[in-house]
């Protein structure tokens, strides 16, 4: 082979190695994205969504799609999670494994799902809830595990999650709650705490007391069978005049039980409450609110938060009544204002802005000490020189308004009483002449060829009574003047009746 050719052979060697180059890598680009994801054959897979529900599974799919925000496995037959069984779904946010055989959960099993914002748990074996189970969701939103065989909560078993809105503990068979836990401000958001329905058999008024009312509003603890008392019936009481939604949606649920071990004992105490006429809600009962302030409508209100903390670096949170969480500079209207040292401002008051305000001190460490309720009440101002209430000035109105229909009713509109009763004198007989009467709705027309008959006139004439008299005294009918008299009423009568006759009278 010449210096020539040379050349020409080792480019063409160095075409045909790219060209298979080339064509490897096309082929492991082809073979990449090809492979589909991962979607197990008993499962529905869709582009965010897998739902392994109903399929008689006793132990988690292997291979899961790692798109999916959503899994469903609720009735099955899983009896155990494993430690990190959700590491292949990085954007898991809500997780349904409701209606299985689990009876608990290792410390791990929840460990790579810290997106997680909607646990579904209910209907399964659970015995008790402890601390390791969920300290991993941080995220965590809702938690629903009703219907298990729940028994005991560990105090630190929620601690961690912060941003906790609604838990769901009913139907269950806890015979203790620990309460104390929620009344800091690890919970923040917490709006929801269902406990209907367990074996709840004393309450700790103190503990339920001490927790912020937008907990309280949420706090549902019907259908326990507590024992009755009056402390109990006071709190409850409370809750139902301040409008509380636990207690205004379940009223009737809410049931007591008379006598111990008597399952027949049970009364609904908020509606028939005849057994606790004794007890007086005026006494210092637990939840009564520290303060209370008044204030007219358009005037500025500035109230303290008298807790018993004095920390400098403290900071204040106040909670209104509708549950709105309000720190310092204020709300976002800018009707409410919070200071540094924990006083709120109430500028141009509304009405609606009556209810209970909630003051809450957070250490240095968010640790809470006893909160302050001031129940806030504010009203229009009443009118100058007003000396009558309205209901006063409405009852005089309507006294004064029956007085005049009955003297327009009763009594004769005249000034002079003899004078109405004073009759009439009679017309004398003998002043009668001839009369004529045109009815009709125009005037009579002149006499004259253009006049007209027109069918909706009546013409009556009345014979003059003197010459009916002269006739009749040359025959020798009249005697005296009563008969003269009798005669005229007869004629009167007899006009009268022609008057109001279809048929003309002639004479």
């Amino acid at each position: 082979m010449n210096a020539q050719a040379l050349p020409h052979t080792l480019w063409k060697y160095l075409g045909k190695l790219l060209v298979i180059l080339e064509l490897s890598v096309q082929g492991n680009f082809l073979n990449i994205s090809v492979i589909p994801h991962r979607c197990p054959f008993v499962c529905i897979c869709t582009s965010d969504l897998l739902s392994c529900a109903k399929q008689g599974l006793q132990q988690v799919p292997v291979a899961l799609p790692p798109t999916a925000t959503t899994l469903d496995l609720s009735h099955n037959a899983l009896f155990q999670l494993h430690n990190c069984w959700l590491a292949a779904l990085p954007r898991l946010q809500d997780l349904c494994i409701s209606h299985n055989r689990i009876m608990d959960l290792s410390p791990q099993a929840f460990h790579n799902a810290t997106g997680l914002k909607h646990l579904d748990m209910s209907s399964n074996y659970l015995h008790a809830i402890e601390k390791h189970y969920f300290e991993a969701l941080v995220c965590l939103e809702e938690l629903l595990l009703y219907n298990n065989w729940i028994v005991q909560v560990d105090e630190q078993a929620f601690l961690r999650l912060s941003s906790l809105q609604k838990v769901y503990l009913s139907w269950n068979n806890l015979t203790q709650f620990p309460f104390s836990s929620m009344q800091g401000l690890s919970h923040p958001k917490l709006t929801t705490l269902d406990l209907s329905t367990n074996n709840l058999s004393r309450i700790p008024i103190e503990e339920v007391s001490a927790l912020p009312v937008y907990i309280r509003n949420g706090l549902y603890l019907h259908n326990n069978p507590v024992r009755c008392d009056c402390s109990l019936y006071q709190m409850f009481k409370q809750w139902q005049q301040r409008h509380l939604s636990s207690v205004q949606d379940f009223l009737e649920e809410h049931t007591c039980m008379a006598f111990d071990n008597m399952a027949r004992s049970l009364v609904r105490f908020l509606k028939y409450n005849k057994i606790f006429e004794n007890c007086s809600l005026s006494q210092g009962s637990p939840g009564t609110s520290d303060m209370h302030a008044t204030v007219l409508v358009g005037e500025t209100l500035l109230i303290n938060c008298n807790t018993s903390m004095h920390d400098t670096s403290a900071t204040y949170m106040w909670v209104s009544p509708r549950h709105e969480p309000i720190m310092h500079p204020g709300n976002s209207n800018h009707t409410l204002e919070v200071y540094h040292n924990g006083s709120l401002k109430i500028i141009a008051a509304k009405p609606w802005h009556s209810g209970v305000y909630m003051c809450m001190a957070i250490g240095k460490h968010h640790q809470l000490n006893k909160t302050h309720e001031v129940n806030v009440t504010i009203h229009y101002p009443m009118l100058d020189g007003e000396s009558f209430s309205t209901g006063l000035t409405t009852l005089l109105g309507c006294v004064v308004s029956l007085m005049l229909v009955l003297t327009y009713l009763y009594i004769t509109p005249c000034h002079c009483f003899q004078c109405c009763k004073k009759a009439a004198a009679p017309r004398p007989p003998q002043e009668c002449s001839v009369q004529s009467y045109i009815l009709g709705t125009t005037p009579p027309a002149p006499d004259g060829p253009s006049r007209k008959i027109s069918t909706s006139k009546h013409v009556v004439f009345l014979e003059p009574i003197k010459e009916a008299h002269n006739q009749l005294a040359a025959k020798g009918d009249v005697t005296d003047t009563n008969n003269l008299k009798f005669l005229q009423l007869k004629l009167d009568s007899e006009s009268v009746s022609s008057i109001f006759s279809d048929t003309p009278i002639m004479s």
